[in-house]
């Protein structure tokens, strides 16, 4: 009976609601809790509409390990590509604001990435504001999402150090695609004077005298406003001549292309490194003084979100990050959260497949590949190509007419993501593209960005063989692969075009440098390669195939490949970066010596490893020395020189060093190609690189043609050397064919020109005299590389000069192939003198025979 009462008075209460329609006061209904949700795992829990049902596993990890490390200055958060690291950097900026910490930025590398964080935010319904002045953000209300730019330059909204305004109190700033803004943190304490300001000639005339001692070619190539022109500014003439530069920038600190830089620089102007070239004078700092933004030194919490790559020195040296805190990454459990990738290097499978069937092959995918009688194997996909440059892209117009630049990217990468598009081909732009599932399911990487500016360029050359450029480059490689897979359950087959990418999944230095997952997904592909090795298009069309086509064989494998790999327990920070920071971060207060002293601390744990980057730290040491003893710097100088010719010489720099010829050509090829390569593939994929460096009509491309020419020498056994990098003087290259002649070289590859000019002969023969100036035992061979053998009619010819023609070219380089193709045919060949003599001969690679085989003489 009491049941039935309380059914009937359940039913009574029914109707009074249903009869009155009485709302609900939700603003009386209490949560329980009154207190903000503070576990980044726990906002996300609690969102009335969740994009996802839960976290990934991964997410969750990071999120919690962060949550119990939040109250560190610095944490770095790993996360394979594509494994939700926006997600967890939104919820982690919302949990400071619950916590009441401060105010939020988040920052990405670019506009059209702040769109897509902040959609991403809606999604996960946190506040976001693109405006530093909205109230929500200033009152800790909401997160600010911004691009780098607008924290850190010399007019920041957040403040600068002596402009005046009170510095904005963050409570954390979350770097997105940590790796991804140094270029631009970088490029934001770069000034630079462009060609057409009156600065710039102020500037050339100020240091005219320094430049021409360092480098009178180099000199030269400014006054004729040569393209490939490079002059760095000595590190005496320029801390000497303060004053002066003081006097011809300052004026101009107001300017749109000074203001946003000159704040941040002008107080270590003495400290930075300047550059000339014939379109701007650059001037960087070693480091970036990060502690002129107060606002981003002073935040609570700065949060790195990054992918899972090797080297994490660069976060600081440019954001002055702390390394022992660097070094303890968080990251999750498994690296298995990375989707498949089937990663292919045609070129190291069969050193006979050329690009343009690669590219036919990649045009075939994207329509539908088809087998032979016309029935399509797999459906019409997404293809994606990453060139560095218009000329690399160029080369793929014939088979698409998606070109992308930066500009378009934004409606492009939404047409990807809707349906299918077939071959679209983006210019420059390896990272901040997400392109899921059937947006890409086959990526090809054309080449990787080369360094552009002057300071990059220079360090391009001086530290050629180090293991810091390698850990650049292999950076950029794993950025630009990273763009076709976003998650655990995505998949994409990638092919890298040409030697020198596939140097990079080969040799065993650049493989030690890729992340955990990387390496293990290369393995794997190295597997298939090895099934393939040698074979033709087919196989490579097959292994796609199974990629593409879900192959259950294939996918068992790929996931097995990732089960039991685990990130890296530890971050990597060398410690020659610790070095540089801290002794800038000395020299800028004053302390110079103590400066100098610490990076010699450096080169000391260098020990007699890396002599490239000995000598460049070396250097560095001496910059600090110049500024309180100047006679110590001159020496230390000297002892850099000793380690890496292609630093700076001293005021009182030594002759040039005679160049001597091996003894016997053949016994000198065998031992340096014993020394350089391990194996067969990688002395054919080195050569292969080597010719690829030489690239006619582009004058961008001439430093790589003269360090390629400079290593082909050596492969051939001759004493090779670049006297114009090494002593400011003389010819592009010098080879010494025996010990009574020696080829003085000039390259003119990048010349578009169908006659050889004036002042293109004249620097042929100023350098043969610069020879027999220095060397007068010696004959002086003349050997130009242009695309003409046609002399202008105001040229005086050289005396017995050869031109090498691109046709020419062709010829030497179908020779030098062969040559190493024969050497790599069995096991340690190449290291055989009798072996390497016998195809030095057969080939006419011999010095009596190389340049009247391959090269042609002048005509009028």
């Amino acid at each position: 009976m009491d049941n039935d009462r309380g059914q009937a008075a359940q039913g009574r209460l029914v109707r009074v609601r249903e009869d009155s329609e009485m709302p609900l006061n939700w603003d009386l209904i209490g949560t329980g809790d009154s207190e903000a949700l503070l576990r980044p795992r726990d906002i996300y829990a609690g969102l009335a509409s969740r994009p996802w049902p839960y976290l990934r596993h991964e997410q969750g990890e990071v999120l919690d390990k962060w949550f119990d490390w939040r109250d560190r200055r610095d944490v770095v958060i790993k996360q394979n590509t594509g494994g939700g690291k926006t997600a967890v950097g939104l919820l982690i900026a919302q949990s400071t604001l619950n916590e009441g910490v401060g105010k939020a930025v988040y920052l990405t590398p670019d506009n059209y990435l702040v769109k897509q964080v902040r959609e991403e935010a809606a999604r996960l319904s946190i506040p976001t504001t693109d405006d530093p002045g909205d109230s929500a953000f200033t009152n800790a209300q909401a997160v600010l999402v911004t691009n780098y730019q607008k924290l850190l330059n010399g007019r920041s909204v957040f403040g600068v150090v002596g402009d005046g305004k009170e510095p904005v109190e963050l409570g954390v700033v979350v770097v997105d695609d940590a790796h991804a803004a140094l270029a631009r943190t970088e490029d934001q304490f770069r000034l630079r004077v462009p060609a057409g300001h009156e600065a710039y000639g102020k500037l050339l005339e100020l240091f005219a005298y320094d430049v021409r001692h360092q480098s009178a070619n180099a000199w030269a190539a400014l006054e004729d406003k040569d393209p490939t022109a490079l002059a760095p500014i000595p590190f005496w003439a320029w801390a000497d001549k303060r004053a002066g530069v003081l006097k011809i920038l300052r004026p101009h600190r107001e300017e749109q292309a000074f203001k946003f830089v000159w704040p941040l620089l002008a107080e270590v102007l003495h400290l930075c490194t300047a550059t000339a070239t014939s379109s701007a004078i650059e001037i960087r700092p070693s480091c970036p003084p990060i502690d002129r933004v107060p606002s981003f030194v002073r935040a609570r919490r700065r949060v790195y979100l990054t992918a899972t790559l090797a080297d994490d020195s660069a976060l600081v040296t440019d954001f002055g990050a702390d390394p022992a805190l660097v070094t303890r990454p968080v990251t999750p459990g498994s690296a298995a959260d990375l989707g498949e990738r089937m990663i292919l290097a045609p070129v190291a499978l069969n050193p006979d497949l050329d690009n343009e069937a690669i590219r036919l092959l990649a045009r075939q995918f994207a329509d539908g590949d088809q087998d032979g009688d016309g029935v399509a194997e797999t459906k019409p996909v997404n293809v994606i190509v990453l060139v560095p440059s218009e000329p690399a892209a160029a080369n793929w117009a014939r088979h698409t007419s998606h070109i992308w630049r930066v500009k378009d990217l934004e409606a492009g990468v939404k047409k990807l993501q809707a349906g299918h598009v077939g071959l679209v081909v983006l210019v420059n732009k390896y990272d901040g593209v997400n392109l899921p599932a059937d947006a890409c399911r086959l990526l090809i990487l054309d080449g990787v960005p080369r360094p552009l500016d002057g300071v990059e360029r220079r360090e391009a050359v001086a530290l050629a063989d180090s293991t810091v450029r390698l850990a650049r480059e292999v950076q950029r490689i794993e950025q630009g692969m990273g763009r076709g897979v976003r998650d655990g359950e995505d998949y994409c087959a990638v092919l890298l075009l040409g030697a020198k990418l596939a140097t990079a999944i080969h040799d065993t230095r650049h493989l030690a440098l890729f992340s955990p997952a990387t390496q293990a997904q290369l393995k794997l592909s190295r597997d298939i390669a090895g099934q393939i090795k040698g074979e033709g298009l087919d196989a490579v069309r097959q292994a796609l195939r199974a990629c593409l086509g879900r192959a259950p064989q294939w996918r068992e494998r790929s996931r097995r490949a990732l089960a039991e790999v685990r990130y890296a327990e530890h971050g990597t920070v060398r410690g020659e970066a610790v070095a540089l920071r801290e002794a800038f971060d000395l020299a800028a207060t004053g302390r110079a010596p103590a400066a100098a002293e610490r990076v010699q601390r450096a080169v000391n744990d260098l020990g007699t490893g890396d002599k490239a980057l000995r000598g460049w730290l070396r250097e560095q040491k001496a910059a600090y020395l110049h500024l309180t003893d100047p006679a110590a710097a001159e020496r230390a100088l000297a002892g850099a020189l000793d380690d890496n010719p292609f630093v700076l010489r001293p005021v009182n720099g030594g002759a040039p060093v005679q160049l001597k010829a091996a003894a016997v050509q053949s016994r000198a090829a065998a031992e340096f190609l014993a020394a350089q390569y391990l194996d067969g593939v990688s002395l054919r994929l080195g050569v292969q690189a080597l010719f690829e460096d030489v690239v006619w009509g582009e004058e961008e491309r001439s430093d790589d043609a003269e360090r390629a020419w400079q290593q082909l020498g050596l492969h051939l056994g001759f004493a090779s050397t670049r006297p114009e990098k090494l002593y400011g003087t003389g010819p592009d290259n010098l080879w010494a064919l025996s010990a009574a002649r020696q080829a003085v070289v000039e390259l003119k590859t990048g010349c578009v020109t169908d006659t050889i000019a004036k002042k293109d002969m004249d620097q042929l023969g100023g350098s043969a005299r610069w020879l027999n100036d220095h060397n007068p035992e010696v004959e002086a061979v003349a050997v130009m590389l242009h695309p003409s053998r046609v002399r202008d009619a105001k040229a005086i010819a050289v005396p017995g000069m050869r031109v090498i023609t691109p046709a020419m070219f062709e010829k030497l380089k179908e020779a030098v192939t062969a040559y190493a193709a024969a050497l790599a045919s069995s096991p340690d060949r190449w290291a055989d003198e009798q072996a390497v003599r016998e195809q030095l001969t057969h080939h006419k690679l011999t010095g009596d025979r190389l340049f009247t085989t391959y090269s042609e003489p002048l005509r009028a």
